[in-house]
């Protein structure tokens, strides 16, 4: 059966998901960039991205299950633009280029309506206005068998954790302070809704948590 799964989401060690002040040039806030150091070195971070070479090995392994098995995937418009409100009309398709790192069904939540954006690779950006269920329950019907990924932002994170929706969640810590930005466990209990922590292995650039709802 397929599950709802939260992977590859660092955070610091004072528990942000993203730094403060996101813009063009730093899209995931001041500083934040820094959390994903033990994924941009591993081989399959390199081989998703068209490169070569990369390091082998934990972080690796951690890296490779975070596309394995995934037939859909959930974000928050906040991990897809900068841009706030109705959509401008600039031609703005991801932060990704022209061809995205996901390779499949792509489902963003907004308040505000946009058609389906195709894109090459297989990338299809779908835009969700009624909630984080239709999300989820066309992210599941356009998966299949397959898992379902809800990449972020902070925000969509709580929001599925808090319906307990979410079956694993994999989430690094990484050797960076932040000291602000979007805080991941801000009103989130996770033994409250039934979260307990099923594997966890330390690396030289993260800590990595597995949780699993029972």
């Amino acid at each position: 059966m397929s599950k709802v799964r939260i992977l590859n989401f660092t955070i610091s060690v004072d528990g942000y998901g993203a730094g403060p002040n996101q813009a063009v040039d730093t899209p995931l806030g001041v500083g934040g960039e820094e959390l994903h150091n033990w994924m941009v070195k591993t081989a399959t971070f390199h081989n998703m991205y068209g490169g070569e070479g990369g390091v082998e090995g934990v972080d690796d392994d951690f890296t490779a299950r975070g596309v394995s098995n995934i037939g859909a995937w959930i974000l928050g418009r906040n991990m897809f633009t900068l841009s706030r409100g109705e959509w401008p009309d600039d031609g703005w398709k991801g932060w990704w280029g022209e061809n995205p790192p996901y390779h499949g069904p792509v489902f963003i939540l907004t308040h505000h309506p946009r058609a389906s954006i195709p894109m090459e690779g297989g990338t299809t950006f779908h835009f969700v206005t009624e909630g984080i269920q239709v999300a989820l329950e066309r992210a599941r019907k356009a998966a299949g068998e397959k898992d379902v990924r809800i990449v972020g932002g902070v925000n969509v994170i709580q929001q599925y954790l808090q319906e307990r929706l979410v079956d694993e969640m994999h989430i690094p810590i990484a050797p960076v302070v932040l000291g602000s930005g979007e805080h991941l466990y801000n009103g989130i209990n996770l033994l409250a809704l039934g979260y307990r922590l099923t594997e966890h292995v330390t690396t030289s650039d993260a800590m990595h948590l597995v949780f699993t709802r029972s």
